[in-house]
């Protein structure tokens, strides 16, 4: 083996030699085999098809072909936008009635329908927006149907046409694309058996196009891998490149049984923008080594890359009929904006993931992460630029639109990535793509909730440290306040940039406790450790759901009594609100001309009284000593509290 040459590409192939054969005593036997040897890296064009020593106990081809390393690229895909304007010369069957006409539009499997035609004629008029998710190379036409609803449960086809998508116009921008006019075919079934296809006159008029301005979301862009436009001329130059060193896995959980005891088959997959990579399959390993290296384009520092570990479990004979699934062994997450520039960090990251009786650690894997940039200008650059392409802000779609397109990629790229060799499959895909985020969870709703709070503690925080102050539990830092106080007052030129150089100091102060490795999956922060078993059982339910009616029940009444909750919160937002309005809505004709009369007299005293001694009046006044402090509310809190809302008029 020590003898065996080294080659790194771009170096050329060695030649072939012959070599003598031995019979196994070691004698010289008749007959020789020419081959090339070499000891090569992942960058050899031989690397993908590379025998692995450890992958003698596996059989067939299928299986073989399950354990190599692979790149796959995820499908382009387009927005399509069906503009459906109008229809004329319709034909109904029923002459004696309004028609009641929409449009169905079929593209592979997604069913879009406009609402009825409120015109109730054979000329109906829509002007209605349809939305689809289009991949290349486009196989399968746009079929459009005008459908006309005679009863609640029964649809007559008033005419067809199918529009081949290569010759849909392509947009880059807002500027709009030309309508054209379709003919409409009609189908005349007879005896169960289409008929010839008859043409008439009837046609539908339609603005088409593939929207090129806008990405098309397949991730949620709380972390997006890649935000540029469908159309490449409109990418802007790479900013650096990412590389990633998956080099091995320690302590992992046994996945599987074999011969009486656990194995796991474990292979990584890594997610950043359209370049998905799978490594090799190490078998039967608790602590399997891959060290292998792929590398990104980077186009913009606010994306996140995403590195998954599985279980293969269609080795050994290749895939059975019934379907096994690959197995979850854990997630990572690394934002490459977290990371320092041309600096390599080398870190273990806990595999974590949540099964329906609680949080569970699989074990760790070892990466190495390197963010190179190829301009730090142009990076800074970056942070100046709306995060989306610009069509999603000039056009924009909505949330409930943006929910099923997002949906209806995840499903072509799964297809299309399941049909791939070695195919990267549905859950696979799914697993990666955070599918299903959105579906109602006790657990994540509670961590959110106390994101939000944590969110909200520096003001809290700020708040009871004003309380002190005004109450002075520290005089000396209180007569500081007071000195700062007047100081602002009487040169309010200080005041932004005081509160400029104080954020400064507290940026520069943080710079020593900065993070020093990217983060990973946080249990605490997620409420995985601390969920109830129920609601994480409630939140791997499937939808619909599968359960009892008496545990249906349970959890619906669960969730009655915390929207009882939020509705509470809510109404005395809305409470507030309402007094806020009634302040010059003459609903408390008492308090309104109170209100009045007051903002008449402060707006003489603050016309003739300097804007600098109203402030330090107001500022003292808060600040005064608790000597000179009343327990009661004050008297405009008081006011504010019995002005009127509508929570009366309400049932």
């Amino acid at each position: 083996m020590n003898e065996i040459p080294k080659r790194v590409p771009p170096d050329s192939p060695l030649a072939p030699q012959w070599y003598r054969l031995e019979d196994r005593k070691g004698d010289k036997f008749k007959g020789e085999l020419m081959l090339a040897v070499w000891m090569g890296t992942q960058a050899d064009e031989a690397f993908p098809e590379a025998w692995h020593s450890d992958a003698a106990t596996v059989s067939g081809t299928d299986s073989l072909a399950n354990i190599r390393s692979k790149v796959y690229l995820s499908p382009k895909l387009w927005y399509l936008r069906v503009n459906v304007i109008e229809a004329q010369d319709l034909v109904p069957s029923d002459q004696g009635r309004y028609p009641e006409v929409y449009v169905k539009a079929i593209l592979g499997n997604q069913v879009l329908r406009t609402r009825v035609s409120p015109s109730r004629s054979i000329n109906p008029m829509w002007n209605e927006d349809l939305m689809f998710v289009a991949s290349e190379p486009f196989e399968e036409p746009l079929i459009l149907s005008v459908e006309d609803r005679i009863a609640p449960n029964k649809d007559e086809v008033l005419g067809r046409c199918a529009i081949p998508m290569h010759h849909v116009d392509r947009r880059l921008d807002h500027n709009p694309v030309n309508t054209r006019w379709f003919n409409l075919e009609k189908h005349v079934i007879v005896e169960g058996e289409k008929k010839k296809e008859i043409k008439f006159a009837s046609r539908i008029h339609m603005r088409i196009c593939l929207e090129g301005g806008y990405h098309v979301l397949d991730e949620s862009t709380h972390y997006s891998s890649d935000l540029r436009p469908t159309a490449k001329q409109l990418w802007k130059h790479s900013i650096g490149v990412l590389e990633l060193g998956i080099l091995n896995a320690q302590g992992l959980m046994p996945m599987k049984p074999k011969d009486g005891r656990g194995t796991t088959d474990a292979y990584c997959v890594a997610k950043y923008g359209q370049k998905w990579v799978r490594t090799r399959t190490i078998i039967d390993s608790f602590t399997p080594k891959w060290n292998e290296q792929y590398t990104w384009e980077v186009f913009d520092p606010c994306t996140v890359i995403t590195i998954g570990v599985f279980d293969n479990c269609h080795l050994h004979g290749g895939d059975k009929p019934g379907g096994s699934r690959d197995s979850r062994i854990g997630k990572v997450r690394i934002r490459l904006s977290t990371l320092e520039t041309d600096r390599v960090y080398t870190h273990s990251y806990p595999l974590l993931v949540l099964h329906r009786n609680g949080v569970k650690k699989m074990g760790e894997i070892h990466l190495a992460v390197r963010f190179t940039c190829s301009s730090l200008l142009n990076m800074m650059h970056m942070y100046s630029h709306p995060l989306l392409p610009k069509m999603h802000y000039i056009h924009p779609l909505t949330v409930s639109q943006l929910d099923s397109l997002r949906h209806q990629a995840t499903v072509i790229v799964s297809v299309r990535l399941s049909r791939s060799e070695p195919p990267l499959r549905k859950e696979i895909v799914e697993y990666m793509l955070d599918v299903g985020s959105h579906m109602w969870s006790m657990r994540r709703s509670k961590a959110n909730f106390f994101r939000i709070m944590n969110v909200f503690g520096g003001l809290i925080a700020l708040g009871k440290w004003f309380d002190q102050i005004c109450n002075w539990k520290n005089p000396i830092t209180t007569v500081l306040i007071h000195i700062l106080f007047i100081i602002l007052v009487l040169y309010p030129e200080l005041i932004l940039p005081t509160i400029f150089l104080y954020l400064f100091l507290i940026g520069v102060w943080h710079y020593r406790r900065r993070s020093r490795h990217p983060p990973h999956m946080d249990t605490r922060l997620s409420h995985a450790e601390s969920a109830h078993p129920d609601e994480l059982d409630e939140e791997f339910d499937t939808f619909p759901t599968s359960q009892s009616a008496d545990i249906v029940r349970m959890r619906y009444d669960r969730l009655r009594s915390i929207a009882g909750r939020i509705q509470t919160v809510v109404g005395d937002l809305a409470t507030q609100g309402e007094r806020l309005q009634s302040l010059l809505s003459w609903r408390d004709p008492r308090a309104t001309a109170l209100f009045v009369l007051f903002c008449l007299i402060a707006a003489i005293v603050l016309y003739i009284t300097p804007f600098q001694v109203v402030a330090v009046l107001i500022g003292l006044y808060v600040l005064r000593h608790p000597r000179f402090r009343h327990k009661l509310p004050s008297v405009p809190l008081n006011f504010f509290r019995r002005l009127p809302a509508r929570t009366d008029s309400m049932l």
